[in-house]
């Protein structure tokens, strides 16, 4: 399930001022300490833009042949 921005933050939010440790409180709204540091790590690198959904697509192909090989690749065949 995604959360909007603003949840994410009020949680971030909600563990910091509790008394209990991170781990109970994540324990309690059942969210995974793992997505939890995520999204922790996130915002603290980029603030609270940093919560936003971002895309789930890989910014590049691992195994994509460049655009030069590719061309010389044609014109060779």
């Amino acid at each position: 399930m995604r959360r909007a921005a603003s949840e994410k933050l009020e949680i971030i939010r909600l563990v910091e001022e509790r008394h209990l440790s991170a781990r109970q409180t994540l324990a309690k709204l059942g969210i995974p300490r793992t997505t939890f540091y995520r999204w922790y790590d996130r915002f603290q690198q980029r603030g609270a833009a940093g919560l936003q959904d971002q895309s789930p697509k890989p910014r590049y192909v691992w195994n994509r042949i460049p655009d030069a090989v590719r061309r010389k690749s044609v014109q060779l065949a």
